[in-house]
């Protein structure tokens, strides 16, 4: 695998972990979801994406209003805690 793919799957495991974490301590997913939003903001504005698939993330939100930004969190969110990704997956 390579080491932008291999970077890109340690992303989504890692916040697979966060989301699974949130879950059992017993956020709804809507907390969740509002969670990732506010992250994701923060993320936009302080960090510069590591690969392509971060980079095109960063595009979608920097064009989305506040209402597919949050669609957008929702979706990464369910990406990652689809019951595919389980904690301690990290490649």
């Amino acid at each position: 695998m390579q080491d932008r793919e291999k970077e890109w799957e340690k992303w989504k495991d890692s916040l697979a972990m966060m989301v699974n974490m949130g879950k059992r301590v017993g956020f709804e997913e809507k907390t969740i979801s509002n969670m990732a939003f506010r992250l994701g903001s923060w993320l936009a504005e302080h960090v510069d994406p590591m690969n392509r698939e971060q980079r095109v993330i960063k595009e979608l939100w920097d064009v989305a209003s506040e209402e597919e930004r949050q669609v957008l969190a929702a979706l990464i969110t369910r990406m990652v805690s689809d019951g595919r990704r389980q904690e301690g997956a990290i490649h």
